[in-house]
């Protein structure tokens, strides 16, 4: 059996094709061409809809009038000023850093977080169970604070306050 006998088999399976009646000498008597060949199990599919129907289905409907335009001018009472804070210049800016020995070390970094001042959390020196800790509660502090943490080197992180 070749692929074409497979493939003809799979289309008449799923209704698409129409099985051919051979009868031994490969000819149809008449009896056969007289007698249309009906299969009750097999539906018909509607007829595909074409492109341009698709693309009708998903436009807007043109306005009515497509000369109706207006302009829209901000009114002066509704404006908002808002006050600017001066940014700090680079002499300013402060950064701690915190190379922890214990867990007593993170109420350090809290307090400073919680001041504003961004916080660098060197972990390269702490061993497995204390940087695994330090990193849970740093994570948690800066989720609680809407903070940010992110990682800057391999065991050194910096924490951010918003």
């Amino acid at each position: 059996m070749g692929l074409s006998d497979v493939w003809a088999r799979t289309l008449v399976y799923f209704g698409i094709a129409e099985e051919e009646d051979w009868d031994e000498d490969g000819y149809l008597t008449e009896d056969e061409l007289a007698d249309p060949y009906e299969r009750p199990n097999v539906r018909r599919l509607p007829a595909r809809r074409s492109r341009r129907d698709y693309d009708d289905d998903w436009t807007d409907p043109e306005p009515e009038d497509a000369q109706r335009t207006s302009i829209l001018r901000p009114r002066a009472e509704t404006r908002r000023v808002r006050n600017l804070e001066p940014v700090r210049g680079p002499g300013t800016s402060r950064v701690h850093l915190i190379l922890p020995r214990s867990f007593n070390d993170a109420q350090q970094v809290a307090d400073r977080f919680k001041d504003g001042v961004p916080v660098i959390l060197n972990l390269q020196s702490a061993d497995a169970e204390l940087s695994k800790r330090l990193i849970d509660f740093a994570s948690g502090l800066t989720y609680a604070l809407d903070g940010g943490m992110q990682r800057i080197a391999d065991k050194v992180f910096l924490l951010t306050p918003r």
